[in-house]
């Protein structure tokens, strides 16, 4: 029995991996949860220092994905859908760049001063800067 729970604890924590929010290592900037919810939603469009912010997304269907949703969107992906819909319509403004992997945004983010990004904490490496995890 307790090797059972030991394996559906390690089945578990390895399916809601952390994700990380990462900006350029240059941005200085200290951002919360509420920041980083509105950069992603179109309501800030720069961060507090002034540098226009430009948000990039993993692709959905990603474990990552799907947990920054809904810990710090607070959306599921359907709603995000209908949330994106209804602005591209209004022209009031367009999703976040969507990229198809860990790798992808890192190198993204790392190159380019004002992107913020997401990934699994464990793709983290040292050329870009983790501003939270959730």
């Amino acid at each position: 029995m307790k090797q059972w729970i030991l394996a559906a604890s390690l089945c578990s924590s390895m399916a809601f991996a952390d994700v990380a929010v990462i900006v350029h290592p240059s941005n200085g900037d200290a951002l919360d949860k509420d920041s980083i919810s509105r950069l992603f939603l179109n309501k800030m469009k720069a961060f507090p220092n002034g540098t226009k912010a430009v948000p990039l997304a993993l692709a959905e269907g990603q474990a990552a994905t799907d947990e920054f949703n809904g810990k710090v969107l607070n959306k599921s992906a359907s709603q995000l859908t209908a949330f994106w819909s209804k602005l591209v319509f209004t022209g009031k403004g367009q999703p976040p760049k969507t990229l198809g992997s860990d790798a992808e945004v890192v190198s993204a983010v790392a190159a380019d001063p004002g992107a913020i990004g997401y990934v699994d904490a464990g793709s983290v490496d040292g050329s870009v800067r983790v501003v939270a995890t959730f």
